[in-house]
C-alpha cells in the first residue's frame, strides 16, 4: 500500500503565498516523479508543477515565475511554494506521486482559496 498525504491549503488574499507539502509512504521502491495538479469547479484537472528524482522541473505557463516545486526524495516529500497568489488559481490541489514498477498514486487534494 502506498499513502499520498497532502498539507498546507487554506485562504489567502490575493498577491499572498501559501506552501503545500506531499508526503507519500509505504510499499515504495523508487519514485520517478512527484507532482502537484489542480481542479476548479467546472474544469479538468490540469498539471501544475512536477519533479523527476533528478530534480528536472516543468512548469504551467500560467504558474511560472509565482510558483516553485521542490522535492526531498529522503523523506519522499514535495513541495510547492505559491506566490503572487491570484484569485483564478483557487482549486483542489492533488499531489501525485508515479512509482517505478506501481503506477500513479493521487492524494485526497487540498483546498486553496484565493479571495479578498
Amino acid at each position: 500500500q502506498v499513502q499520498v498525504v497532502e498539507s498546507g491549503g487554506g485562504l489567502v488574499q490575493p498577491g499572498g503565498s501559501l506552501r503545500l507539502s506531499c508526503a507519500a509512504s509505504g510499499s515504495i521502491f523508487s519514485i520517478l516523479a512527484m507532482g502537484w495538479y489542480r481542479q476548479a469547479p467546472g474544469n479538468q484537472r490540469e498539471l501544475v508543477a512536477r519533479i523527476t528524482s533528478s530534480g528536472s522541473t516543468n512548469y504551467a505557463d500560467s504558474v511560472k515565475g509565482r510558483f516553485t516545486i521542490s522535492r526531498d526524495n529522503v523523506k519522499n516529500t514535495v513541495y510547492l511554494q505559491m506566490n503572487s497568489l491570484k484569485p483564478e488559481d483557487t482549486a483542489v490541489y492533488y499531489c501525485n506521486v508515479a512509482i517505478v514498477l506501481r503506477g500513479n498514486y493521487w492524494g485526497q487534494g487540498t483546498q486553496v482559496t484565493v479571495s479578498l
